[in-house]
């Protein structure tokens, strides 16, 4: 990579780990207010999984790309 340059992949571990919290808060209002009509399957709780391993997967990616501060930037 060029010096001065960030990873593509820290900005989608960004995406991931964004989109992956509000899945998870998602999900977790949902067990929390449940609706009138539960959708099949429901208890399952898939919202809250898949938000977790999303959140999970951009962190990583957030940690292993992230930016140095010393003015090198990481691979």
């Amino acid at each position: 990579m060029h010096q001065g340059s960030i990873s593509i992949w820290f900005f989608i571990g960004v995406s991931l780990l964004v989109n992956g919290l509000l899945i998870f808060a998602a999900g977790i209002w949902d067990v929390t207010h449940p609706s009138a009509h539960p959708v099949v399957l429901g208890h399952l709780h898939a919202a809250i999984w898949w938000g977790g391993m999303l959140a999970a997967l951009g962190a990583f990616y957030v940690a292993k790309f992230l930016p140095k501060r010393n003015g090198r930037l990481s691979a």
